[in-house]
């Protein structure tokens, strides 16, 4: 027989107090990845983050060999590596343990929301916790792709925009240590919240909020600020502004289908 209620009811403060263990919980994962990171420096910094500012970085060697063979020499980004300067006498260690700290997050996502999952579960109903099932997996996947497609893309392609460009050649680039880690850190969170597009449409077309209709309205307008933002990320050409519109454009699509289908199956449940 299926339950339509909530397995138990729970006072006030009780769920103040699991909600305080969940964010211990979570805050302690984060610490110990964190002095992980903290603690690695080497492969934190030389191995991940100042990786994509040299001409030998995967994405950078990728590029320029499709550039030669599709003979568009825009694509060949990042022929030559620059130096990095550091102008706070703590500047450095500040940034380490910026770093640490969202290195710490990162890896301690999935669990992060597997404890605030744990939060939430006792007071779905069962219905609620069917349309949710899988609910993890998907979040932390599509986060995770974020993260990879923000490294390995935008990053690559944004260093080498801004790190080059200069409104007048008596202008040179000296590029400060918490400008390029800030550049790098927030891109790449930015692209892992920007994946969760399918599931946040997932939850508002659930509960009613956003519908197909809103969604098909408003694509041109979607696409036109996708493109505009490839635009000013990417070297200045057509093929560069492809490879990084078109995943963003196929997530607002998944989005679409997505709403499609809880709509239909919600407004069948209402009959």
């Amino acid at each position: 027989m299926i339950n339509n209620r909530p397995p138990k009811e729970m006072s006030f403060l009780d769920h103040l107090e699991e909600l305080r263990w969940c964010l211990v919980r979570s805050l302690a994962a984060v610490m110990i990845f964190a002095v992980l990171a903290f603690i690695y420096k080497n492969i934190i910094f030389d191995k991940i983050l100042l990786a994509p500012k040299n001409p030998a970085f995967f994405t950078n060697r990728m590029l320029c060999l499709l550039g030669t063979e599709l003979n568009l020499p825009h694509l060949c980004i990042k022929s030559k590596p620059f130096q990095l300067i550091n102008l706070d006498i703590s500047g450095q260690f500040n940034t380490h343990l910026m770093v640490s700290f969202i290195a710490g997050f990162i890896i301690a996502f999935p669990y992060i929301f597997y404890e605030f999952w744990k939060f939430i579960k006792p007071a779905l109903y069962e219905k609620e916790l069917k349309k949710a099932r899988g609910a993890i997996f998907y979040i932390t996947f599509l986060f995770l792709l974020g993260i990879l497609f923000g490294y390995y893309i935008i990053v690559p392609m944004s260093i080498s925009f801004f790190g080059d460009y200069q409104v007048s050649n008596s202008v040179m680039n000296q590029i400060n240590l918490g400008s390029y880690i800030s550049m790098v850190t927030t891109t790449t969170l930015g692209c892992g919240i920007i994946f969760e597009i399918p599931v946040l449409i997932f939850f508002l077309s659930s509960i009613g909020i956003l519908s197909p209709k809103f969604l098909i309205k408003y694509r041109r307008h979607a696409i036109v600020l996708i493109l505009i933002l490839a635009a000013v990320i990417t070297p200045p050409d057509a093929f560069s502004q492809v490879i990084v519109a078109l995943p963003l454009i196929m997530l607002y699509e998944v989005g679409i289908m997505i709403s499609k289908k809880i709509t239909k199956k919600r407004e069948a449940e209402s009959l």
